[in-house]
């Protein structure tokens, strides 16, 4: 099967050649290679960082989960769309295995480095056409953890407390309990 065709034929719009060997094993990795080279040079595939491939029009919050993997979006992205804070940022926030930012087409994607037995439990976590996002309350309790309760939120009216609470014995920290009851109970 033609690479192009295994591209077009799924939903992805952004993917690396791992992922494209795991749909097309009979292609070895270096004529892989190859192919997407040609269609990046052609225009027809878009080659925004070494190993990450794209449609001309990809899916912002799909490369954000594509640059680091395992990765999901979170914290101040998810909080503004939800409507808990109302500072815009053209960022997109994820929490991830390690601290980075990463700039792709004048987009900043932004990974905070949180415990490891936190962000492999996916309670709160919502995986969706190609990306993995947080939920607004579990966006709420990254931002509570990574800042160790120096936050500010504009409007906690939108958020689930009993899903909070039902997420909060996922970051197994008697403090963090602390400082998010006391956030609730304003």
């Amino acid at each position: 099967m033609d690479v192009l065709s295994t591209i077009l034929s799924n939903s992805r719009t952004v993917f690396t050649p791992q992922w494209l060997a795991l749909k097309d094993d009979t292609r070895d990795r270096e004529s892989l290679s190859r192919s997407l080279m040609y269609y990046a040079k052609k225009g027809v595939l878009h080659n925004p960082r070494k190993g990450i491939y794209a449609m001309p029009k990809y899916n912002e919050q799909e490369m954000a989960c594509t640059l680091l993997s395992p990765s999901y979006i979170s914290l101040e992205y998810v909080l503004a769309r939800a409507g808990v804070t109302f500072q815009y940022s053209s960022e997109i926030t994820c929490i991830s295995y390690q601290n980075r930012t990463i700039e792709v087409d004048g987009r900043a994607y932004v990974f905070r480095k949180i415990n490891p037995m936190i962000w492999a439990n996916m309670l709160g976590i919502e995986q969706r056409d190609n990306i993995a996002i947080a939920t607004p309350e579990r966006a709420f309790l990254d931002m509570v953890y990574l800042s160790a309760g120096q936050c500010y939120f504009d409007n906690l009216h939108p958020l689930n407390k009993d899903l909070i609470r039902q997420i909060l014995p996922t970051y197994n920290s008697k403090i963090l309990t602390k400082r998010v009851e006391a956030l609730l109970k304003q």
